[in-house]
């Protein structure tokens, strides 16, 4: 594969340990989720009584979701992946 094609579409899913496709699914939602907080603050700027806190809610999970991936865990924080 070319060097063009590995560094636009495989370098950066690889340093989150994720394929393409895994990578492709997660920006879409992450994407989908700005759209809705997106929707969330245009109607509340309308109306402020509505969606007080959803916006500011939504980009705080997003932030916490995407903070640190690709980054190693301390030693001991790391997820239990036994079943």
């Amino acid at each position: 594969m070319s060097r063009f094609l590995t560094h636009h579409f495989l370098d950066h899913p690889a340093s989150v340990d994720e394929s393409y496709g895994q990578h492709a699914r997660f920006a879409a939602g992450i994407a989908f989720r700005l759209f809705l907080a997106s929707i969330a603050a245009f109607i509340h700027a309308l109306v402020p009584s509505l969606f007080e806190r959803t916006a500011s809610t939504l980009i705080t999970e997003l932030h916490n979701r995407t903070h640190g991936r690709g980054q190693p865990q301390p030693m001991g924080l790391a997820e239990n992946t036994e079943a």
